[in-house]
């Protein structure tokens, strides 16, 4: 994730001339070549990229629902508050809450709470913009209570409607001396989309509590304390080749202390310590304070999320530079080693037997067998010399132990320039494996660059275009909109990404999640609320490429040329050993139909094709919560012997599959 440049004017009303062009029908003709040209698609050729920035981690596909369950913000009440129970005002005359901290400990606080009147002292907790229940639904509740003094005898719990009424309550008896666990389960009456959590207690006195929890049962596969199903769902239908995680800037932090540490994001959860989030106040348009990472969703979670989506995992890890954006700070060369010692850890935690150090902790944490990760990322998107010698430190020492494993390297955060050419040429001389390009640009620039990769240096290292997405305003602009222009222009690209795959290796869209109150970057791949998820335009763009990938690249030409644009056509094919097809990719940006003639050679058809069409009738028109009417639409056509004449309606990405 970058945050700089800005799309000019001149690109807007370039954009808009482009698209006034000839609005009628015209015709077009393809050679389609069945012969092998050599070209292998790579299962890992279009995958995801996760971050938790728009609250996409705690708040969105980690289920919990309780907003700082452990009272460890900087804050440790943010999140929480004490009204009164008649009046929500504050009372502390009926009692009072205080913060315990035990540093030896990396969950360190805990709340201990006051009862001077059980009839009024009240304590609630927001969640993440709300909590949302769904009617019906099983909601465990777990804390940790310690009776101190007193006559306490019971918490009573309840979740309440943004009236304050109740719609579904537990009593917890109070039990025993020390630390003990409870646990209770809701079944809410109603949907709420904004409810809230509310303790009472029974009895006066004094009682400590830590991690206050609420999961809702049904999470993906049924996991307590998992992921959010929806959320999953929508990954799984991606049918990715790969998860690259945990991001993007958050690797790096805006600080070295403030970087992804794995190693703190694994074991018992209520033991892994929290972070403040980078993304928290990293915008002035969306400043967060109340964003923090939990790492209840941590490298365990990750590597069993990547397996659940049959993705192979692909982790970044900070290679000693904080975010070049922000503080810049660096770690002497000599004092690197901790850095790359955290990377070959790692693989021994992902891939070690488990009578390994690392492996061991992974098998505890209930995964005896190994994740076999094949990749891994050093650094993010750093720039320069600094960058450049930093990689061929965690180069040698991770290649020397572990030969098999294919390094992910970084080109800086734009798609051109002096730090891109120089990181470029630094990593060519290098024989670095897979080098990691990020664009973020206007959807004219994703027109025009569809054959970026077509004069790339075949025998130099593979490329990874890990992080790319049209801004329909301008970079980092909070009024970019997710609509049609920019999934068209992002699927005209596409098809140039995979006319390449002898270059190009890994693909993926970002940001993946975004919250639709907590969001800090726009444009993004899935919009949610506490009760429900939609996909945009641009991720049925990605789905119709990953889920029709194939496994070898075709010819398809115009006039002996690849499809780059000509009379504002795109194309790419391929052929599926798997499924025996021939898959075509068309992409019409002009604001007519095309009719377009297809000669195949050296290849034979059934008698039906399968066409699936991704269209909207206003390059301006997006997808919403209320209704999504930009989705792909399948029919079955008859196919007559040797060529094909196919109608591409205006605006519109095709797909045509033929056994």
């Amino acid at each position: 994730m970058k945050t700089k440049n800005i799309i000019s004017t001149a690109a807007i009303f370039l954009t808009a001339a482009f698209f006034s062009a000839q609005s009628q029908k015209s015709s077009f003709s393809l050679d389609l070549n069945g012969s092998s040209t050599g070209i292998k698609i790579q299962p890992t050729m279009y995958g995801i990229f996760f971050e938790d920035i728009n609250f996409a981690a705690d708040g969105g596909l980690y289920a919990e629902l309780i907003k700082n369950r452990s009272f460890e913000f900087d804050e440790p009440l943010t999140g929480w508050k004490q009204p009164n129970t008649k009046t929500l005002s504050p009372n502390l005359d009926s009692g009072f809450l205080t913060i315990i901290t035990d540093k030896s400990k990396p969950n360190k606080n805990y709340a201990r709470i006051t009862v001077l009147n059980d009839k009024n002292y009240l304590l609630e907790n927001e969640g993440f913009r709300g909590i949302g229940l769904h009617q019906g639904g099983k909601y465990d509740l777990n804390f940790n209570l310690e009776n101190v003094s007193g006559n306490i005898s019971a918490v009573n719990i309840s979740l309440v409607d943004e009236n304050g009424t109740a719609v579904s309550s537990v009593s917890a008896i109070i039990k025993g001396s020390g630390w003990q666990k409870y646990n209770a389960v809701f079944t809410p009456s109603k949907t709420i989309e904004k409810a809230k959590l509310q303790i009472t207690f029974t009895g006066k006195g004094v009682v400590n509590m830590d991690m206050i929890s609420l999961f809702p049962q049904d999470t993906w596969k049924g996991r307590r304390g998992g992921l959010r199903k929806d959320l999953v769902q929508k990954l799984y239908d991606l049918q990715p080749g790969f998860l690259r995680f945990p991001g993007g800037c958050i690797v790096e932090g805006r600080t070295l202390a403030e970087r992804y540490q794995w190693k703190k994001t694994i074991g018992k959860a209520e033991d892994r310590e929290n972070l403040i989030n980078k993304w928290n106040n990293g915008f002035a348009h969306r400043l967060t304070p109340d964003y923090w990472q939990s790492f209840g969703l941590g490298f365990f979670e990750y590597f069993q999320l990547a397996e659940d989506l049959g993705a192979e995992p692909l982790p970044i890890l900070s290679c000693g530079m904080a975010c070049q954006f922000n503080t810049a700070e660096l770690v002497k060369m000599e004092d690197l080693d901790p850095y790359v010692q955290d990377a070959l850890d790692l693989i021994e935690f992902a891939n070690g037997n488990s009578d390994t150090k690392w492996g061991k902790i992974r098998a505890e944490m209930g995964h005896p067998q190994p994740f076999n990760m094949k990749f891994i990322g050093v650094g993010n998107e750093q720039w320069g010399a600094d960058y450049i010698e930093r990689y061929k430190v965690f180069e040698k020492a991770i290649h020397s132990r572990y030969p098999a494993i294919k390094i992910i390297s970084g080109s800086g955060p734009s798609p051109d320039g002096e730090f891109f050419d120089y990181g470029w040429k630094e990593l060519k001389k290098l024989n670095a494996q897979i080098v990691d390009e990020h664009y973020y640009n206007s959807p004219e620039w994703f027109r025009k660059n569809s054959a970026r990769y077509d004069a790339y240096d075949r025998s130099g290292p593979k490329v990874f275009a890990g992080e790319y997405a049209a801004q329909s305003v301008g970079v980092v602009k909070p009024e970019n909109k997710n609509n049609w222009e920019c999934a068209l222009s992002e699927a005209a690209f596409m098809t140039g990404l995979e006319r390449n795959a002898d270059v190009v290796y890994m693909t993926s869209y970002a940001p993946l999640l975004a919250h639709a109150e907590g969001w800090q970057w726009t444009p993004d791949l899935i919009w949610f609320n506490n009760l429900t998820s939609y996909a945009t335009p641009n991720y049925y763009v990605q789905k119709l490429f990953s889920n029709n990938k194939g496994t070898e690249v075709l010819k398809i030409t115009a006039n002996g040329k690849p499809v780059t644009g000509q009379d504002q056509l795109y194309a790419t094919a391929v052929k599926d050993a798997t499924t025996q097809e021939t898959i075509i990719k068309i992409v019409n940006t002009d604001a007519g139909s095309k009719s377009v003639t297809i000669h195949p050679a050296n290849m034979k058809f059934g008698n039906t094709l399968t066409k699936i069409t991704l269209t909207a009738p206003q390059l301006s028109a997006e997808n919403s919560f209320e209704n999504e009417p930009i989705q792909p639409k399948e029919e079955t056509l008859s196919l007559k012997k040797g060529k094909m004449m196919m109608e591409i309606p205006a605006h519109s990405l095709v797909i045509l599959k033929m056994k």
